[in-house]
């Protein structure tokens, strides 16, 4: 019975998150991050019984079939839902918790050649969109966001959303991180609204659960063009004061050639006046 209930909710994730999917029929035969799922629990089952070669024909047949390669020692929790999955590739040690969403081209892989975890752990209700690369053992905690073309390479906090490359936390919770100091204070904050003691970081990590899949992974900060608009104002603000002070020395040059001009009739008055004196004296 547990068999036919996995895939009653392997399909009803589908119809929750996708809402292209129109028929149980159309999501049987047509999502190939399905058949990937369903082949994977096959080769994973032959895996940790020790049938290695076996597994990892099943697997190969995967990749052929789907275009999604998922090494048999991979763990995966129930509620996977994998979108457009054309080069996924979820390496052997990486473990995957529920309710996971994967777009196309996202690696889970590891980096060096060290034995072992090498892989990353991804929490509960994670969003990793398109071509986004997680390299490394590390945790990405539960309800953790990752934008598209990111490449993260160390451990991501609950609630977080992470963009760039490298991949850097740049909302929490809801709060907006520049730095580090912002990562504290949106930490405190979440800490102080709902009565916990921030000190303590058994009490900051319960504070991160929630129960829904955020899926708007396209509505997220984008760090650089923020530099660039900061540059941009800074740039016209420059600009603006150098026009003033064009202006202020515009204005100075000319009261100075004012000044010039009226000494220089002054001096021309003395020297008629001067003159006019001498002929009188003369005469």
């Amino acid at each position: 019975m547990k068999f036919f209930e996995r895939i009653k909710k392997d399909i009803r994730v589908i119809f929750e998150r996708d809402p292209a999917a129109k028929s149980v029929l159309e999501v049987v035969l047509c999502y190939s991050g399905l058949h990937a799922i369903w082949l994977h629990r096959i080769s994973h089952a032959l895996f940790t019984r020790g049938w290695i070669v076996s597994a990892r024909l099943v697997s190969n047949f995967c990749r052929f079939l789907t275009g999604i390669e998922i090494h048999p020692g991979a763990t995966i929790g129930d509620g996977l839902f994998i979108d457009h999955g054309t080069g996924i590739v979820i390496g052997e040690t990486a473990e995957l918790g529920k309710n996971v969403t994967l777009y196309q081209g996202v690696t889970l892989g590891g980096t060096g050649k060290e034995k072992g975890k090498r892989h990353p752990t991804i929490g509960n209700n994670v969003v990793v969109a398109t071509g986004a690369k997680v390299l490394g053992s590390f945790k990405v905690g539960d309800h953790a966001k990752i934008g598209a073309g990111s490449v993260v390479l160390k451990e991501v906090p609950p609630h977080a959303t992470v963009v760039g490359i490298p991949g850097r936390v740049v909302v929490l919770h809801g709060h907006r991180i520049r730095n580090e100091e912002d990562y504290r204070k949106a930490l405190l904050d979440i800490c102080n609204e709902r009565g916990y003691d921030s000190n303590n970081p058994k009490i900051c990590a319960e504070i991160m659960e929630e129960l829904d899949v955020d899926l708007n992974h396209d509505m997220l900060p984008d760090p650089e063009r923020e530099m660039m608009e900061i540059a941009l104002r800074q740039i016209q603000r420059l600009e603006q004061r150098v026009n003033e002070l064009e202006t202020q020395l515009a204005e100075a040059r000319a009261e100075i050639s004012a000044e010039a001009m009226r000494t220089s009739s002054l001096e021309v008055a003395l020297t008629e006046s001067k003159v006019d004196l001498s002929k009188d004296v003369t005469k």
